[in-house]
This record gives structure tokens, sequence and C-alpha cells, in this order.
């Protein structure tokens, strides 16, 4: 058990550490002049398209398991693949009318929303400290993206978008533990990919028809499908069954430091000493959470 946590973990970090590369190239294609639609189009269509790819490869190759992908699997994979998209859509949304300061730490709130949601759907206390961790990664994440040190206007039409991606990226860890959690981490990735997809045409509808921006594809689609679309998505179904929705929660905070000190290296973004000291405080809260011990109390 304690071998299936650690190694559940290690998968979410990565998964996590993408989310937080993925950030830095948005906004780099952004400066561009590229669209939300343009990036979200380009993301999901190309990452469908990879792992639909390593499916058909895959399927060359014995299977083990022999675990049979049913048409009612996929319909429940691919709904749940709408909060996944719905998380890039929203995301995005946030960052043209806040900082990305601001727009990661309302994405952090689905630490507490994913804490939350495992207590109601599971009826049990997560622990108190799952708790206090999840404390310490709200100001961690506060510290860390300098919020406090901003001399800024918030904009509500923002702070709306944002918490919508805080609850749909909870969702999403959520759905990427308990939907069809049998199946290949591959197959699983591919149709909630395919759900994602789908509900970012029926936004963007209008752009497909429209002066659409097609050097994206390869200038930045490929990279943000990278770091969006293929890699966390394996990487999450394969860690979430592996930890469990709330830990996993918390494992996925580490997007921020990663986010910070990308900025650093590659937008040359200064990084102050109370920055410093949240990352400190949210990596500190990954090693408490893996240190749980005592059984969960029912409720």
């Amino acid at each position: 058990m304690e071998k299936n946590i650690f190694k559940g973990s290690i998968l979410i970090l990565l998964g996590a550490c993408c989310y937080g590369l993925l950030a830095i190239n948005v906004k780099m294609a952004y400066a561009e002049g590229y669209s939300t639609a343009e990036v979200t189009l380009s993301q999901f269509g190309i990452g469908f398209l990879v792992l639909l790819l390593l499916n058909v490869f895959k399927k060359s190759t014995p299977n083990k398991a022999n675990i049979p992908v049913t048409l009612q699997s996929k319909f429940k994979l691919m709904l749940a693949g709408i909060s996944m998209g719905l998380t890039s859509v929203f995301y995005y949304m946030a960052v043209k009318y806040i900082p990305v300061s601001i727009a990661i730490v309302l994405l952090m709130q689905a630490v507490w929303m994913g804490v939350l949601l495992e207590m109601i759907v599971t009826k049990r206390f997560c622990g108190w400290h799952k708790v206090f961790s999840v404390l310490v990664v709200v100001i961690g994440s506060i510290f860390a993206t300098n919020v406090l040190e901003e001399s800024i206007v918030i904009q509500w039409n923002g702070i709306g978008w944002g918490m919508l991606a805080a609850a749909s990226y909870a969702a999403t860890m959520y759905s990427t533990k308990n939907i069809e959690a049998q199946l290949p981490a591959l197959v699983r990735s591919l149709y909630l990919i395919a759900g994602g997809l789908l509900t970012i045409m029926l936004i963007f509808y209008s752009a497909i028809n429209l002066e659409f921006a097609y050097p994206i594809i390869y200038k930045w689609g490929l990279i943000i499908a990278l770091f969006g679309t293929i890699l966390p998505p394996l990487l999450f179904t394969a860690g979430m069954p592996l930890t469990g929705v709330g830990l996993g929660a918390i494992l996925a905070s580490i997007e921020v430091p990663v986010a910070i000190i990308g900025a650093n290296l590659v937008l040359h973004e200064q990084i102050g000493i109370i920055q410093w000291l949240g990352i400190a405080l949210i990596l500190v809260s990954v090693v408490i959470m893996n240190f749980e011990k005592k059984p969960s109390i029912k409720i």
C-alpha cells in the first residue's frame, strides 16, 4: 500500500509539473496574439491525435489485463472529460482579466475543493494532518505568487473564471481517480481528452469557421498539448487511483512553485524572499501528507 501511494505521488507530481510549465507557454502564446480558442483547440486537438496513435500502437501488443472497453465506459469517460476541457477554458479566460499570479492562487482553491469532495463522497473525515496541510498549501500559494505585495485592481469577472477553473480542476482530479479506474491509463486518457475536445469545439464553434490562426499548431500547439493534454492525463489517471483525490489535490499544488521558478528562468520574473517562503511551505505540506499513519474517521 505504501509503495503504491509513493508511486502515485510521483506520477501526480510529474503531472503537476507539466501543468506548471504549461502556463508559461500559454502566456508566451498570448504574447504573440493568439486567442483562447486557438490555444485550447490546438492543445486538445493535437493531444487527442497523439493519444489516439498511442492507443492504436499499443493494440498491437498483448493486453495482459484483457479488460474490455465497453461503449458505456467510453461514454462515462467522455462525460468526465468535460471538466478537463472546461478547466482549460476557464483558466485561460481568467488569465485574460487578472494577473497570472492571482489566477494561479484561484486555481489552487481546487486543493480544499478536492479534500471537501473526497469527504462528501466517502463520508469520512480526512484527518487533521490533511486539514493542516490544506491550510499550509493555501497560505504558501498566496506567498509564492506574491499576491500580498502586488498593487492591482481586481476584475471580478476574472475572479469568477478563476473559481470556476478551480471547481473544474477538482472535478477533473476526482474523475481521474474514480471513473472507470480499472481501465489502462492510456485508454482512459484518450476518452477523457476526447470529451474535453468536444466540449471546447462546442464552446468555440464559431472560431473554427472564422480566421483560425493555424501557425499556432506548430509554434505552440505541440508543446502546449504535451504539457496540457498528453502527459498530465496519463500521469494523473495512473497516479490518482493510488493516492486518493484529497492527497492528489495537495500534491498537484506543486505546480505553483514550478510555475514561479519556470517564470523566473524563462520569463525572467523576479522571485523575492516571500515567494521562496511560499514555495517552501507548499513543499513542506507535500511531505506532511506523505506521513499519514492514522486511519480516517467515519462520519
